[in-house]
């Protein structure tokens, strides 16, 4: 029992507070325009044109073949940046990831576009998830990549 006072005393110096609760991290979860990507100057300058993309539910051009489904997962550092800025950026980052893999496989499109944070599917014909840490901002994406008719 001696020891048990010091140790009470020494817990209380150290963390300020004899029992603390684990911080809570920030994860502030938005739900923002699609299109506010699309009409980025750098969306311009780093989406070539030659991948269409489509939220679940839009209209889209006759599908003539569906191919593989993916995720693109992307982070980015929200440090000195707005949120809804560090969501775009991270969203943009998204959909260079599926240029790519589309332009490799084949395809002029990715369809049935969805939010797929921490698995969670999220469809909305205008809108995407993001979340905002207090430090790193991140967006998930889901879709099929798709060889569509020409408009």
């Amino acid at each position: 029992m001696k020891f048990a006072l010091p140790l009470v005393a020494l817990a209380i110096a150290s963390t300020g507070t004899l029992l603390s609760a684990p911080a809570a991290a920030r994860d502030t979860k938005y739900m923002l325009p699609f299109q506010e990507v699309l009409d980025m100057p750098e969306a311009k300058e780093k989406l070539d044109g030659s991948v269409m993309f489509y939220l679940a539910g839009q209209k889209t051009p006759k599908v003539l073949e569906k191919k593989d489904s993916d995720v693109s997962n992307k982070k980015t550092n929200g440090v000195g940046k707005a949120d809804e800025e560090a969501c775009r950026w991270a969203a943009l980052s998204a959909l260079i990831s599926f240029q790519d893999k589309a332009k490799s496989l084949g395809a002029n499109a990715v369809v049935d576009m969805v939010s797929y944070y921490k698995k969670d599917t999220n469809a909305s014909t205008t809108e995407y998830e993001c979340h905002a840490g207090a430090v790193v901002v991140g967006v998930t994406l889901k879709g099929t990549y798709a060889k569509v008719a020409a408009k």
